[in-house]
């Protein structure tokens, strides 16, 4: 994590003094657990939560212990002993140092997916409002890059919309299948304490019992995971590139906000670049490239190694801070985006009047043209307009094969740009939900 793509109350959920707050509040309602159950005395439980539940625990002494230790989980108990006093023995009875590590990763796994829900929720407002504001602005519709029919620029955002809406979906599950708590001790057996323990502590941490925990939860779960973000990722960089496309000096039917006193080059003063969808490229590409380690995490040696330990150190802070921040700076980015429908028609009219060729192809084909023979009607009256060489509507009408088949009204009629936006309003109750 660095400061410049990180966000503050994300990067918290990440911090050592957050981690140990939640490894404390694990061991304490285990004790409280225990104490219910009469292993361990109930004010012993008492004193434990008494004397360290508004500790701010010394990370430089955990560290210093832990130089020694070389246990992470030993020198926070060794830590939390120093202020709890005799009580510390009860402290981690019948648990294994994963019982704490793994449950206390669902915590702040959980914690961080409802933030990036909250971030998809944001981005979701920003897209709807974007799109009925342009909802018949008609634009060009390209495939390989190339001019092919009019679209709308809220069928755009439309688009948009309805794949943010999967991204949530698949975060809430993405959620539910990390959010679980293993208690279980030495290789899963709860050999050394009572499952009801598990069943306590899951309660209170807002997890779900994992069924079979072998001591580590199953990684295939956290692979999920950040699949699930990596999948996110992508489609923040599907919407990323639409907008750096449309911002090509060539096309310039949208770009990002230029604020007063922004400079887009060192050495061109004219320059204007997309530089916000730029960076959430390179975001996307970050956060889809730790799915792979997560994935490799699944395969441990029989009931636990620590291989998958480092990495998950490292991804889950970076791929949930990393994808937070992009989710809101592409929130920003559409909040913001400058629109030009001017340029939009400049655009569809560039190809004089090709963009409608399948309109006239259908209808000489309704007046009994073969396919194919309509086809090569078509496109050798299509092709001298790509060269410059005319009006695609004049070059029709002067046809001899067109003309007997179309009356020049009928051409007319087939030039007409709101005939591809008569289901834009059907598009968009699917989309919305709305009449």
């Amino acid at each position: 994590m660095i400061p410049r793509y990180s966000r503050p109350e994300m990067t918290a959920i990440w911090e050592p003094q957050t981690r140990f707050r939640i490894w404390f509040e694990i061991e304490a309602y285990a004790c409280d657990a225990l104490a219910e159950l009469g292993v361990i005395p109930r004010e012993s439980a008492k004193n434990i939560w008494d004397k360290a539940d508004f500790v701010q625990f010394d990370v430089a002494r955990i560290d210093e212990i832990e130089r020694v230790t070389k246990h992470d989980v030993i020198a926070f108990l060794t830590h939390l002993a120093e202020f709890i006093g005799p009580d510390s023995r009860f402290v981690h009875q019948g648990m294994t140092s994963s019982d704490v590590l793994d449950t206390c990763l669902a915590v702040q796994l959980a914690r961080a997916a409802d933030l990036l829900i909250a971030d998809v929720d944001a981005l979701l407002a920003a897209i709807k409002k974007r799109a009925y504001e342009h909802k018949f602005t008609p634009t060009i519709g390209r495939s390989h890059g190339i001019h092919a029919e009019p679209v709308t620029f809220g069928l755009k955002m439309a688009q948009a919309y309805a794949e943010f809406t999967r991204a949530r979906e698949r975060l809430v599950q993405a959620r539910k299948e990390i959010a679980t708590c293993a208690i279980s001790g030495a290789v899963g057996t709860f050999a050394n304490i009572d499952p009801r323990v598990e069943e306590y502590v899951a309660h209170k941490m807002g997890l779900a019992v994992e069924p079979v925990s072998t001591q580590v939860i199953p990684r295939d779960r956290h692979a999920a995971f950040f699949a699930t973000l990596g999948v996110v990722a992508s489609s923040v960089e599907r919407l990323a590139i639409e907008i750096r496309h449309l911002q090509r000096t060539e096309v310039l039917e949208a770009e990002e906000y230029f604020s007063a006193g922004q400079k887009g080059s060192s050495a061109m003063p004219h320059k204007r670049n997309p530089v916000l969808t730029e960076n959430l490229t390179g975001l996307a590409r970050l956060v889809r490239g730790m799915a792979i380690p997560a994935m490799e995490n699944v395969a441990l040696w029989h009931e636990r190694d620590i291989s998958h330990s480092s990495v998950e150190r490292m991804i889950g802070p970076d791929a949930t801070v990393t994808l937070d921040f992009a989710l809101a700076r592409l929130t920003n980015v559409i909040d913001n985006l400058l629109v030009y429908p001017e340029n939009m028609q400049k655009n569809l009219d560039r190809l004089g009047g090709l963009v409608h060729s399948q309109r006239v192809l259908l209808a000489l084909t309704q007046k009994g043209v073969s396919r194919e023979d309509a086809y090569t009607v078509v496109q050798r009256n299509a092709m001298p307009v790509w060269r410059g060489e005319g009006d695609f509507r004049t070059l029709l009408g002067n046809d001899p094969d067109v003309s007997a088949k179309l009356l020049p009204a009928e051409l007319d009629e087939l030039f007409d740009l709101s005939y591809h936006f008569k289901h834009v309003d059907t598009i968009f109750r699917r989309v919305f939900g709305e009449a």
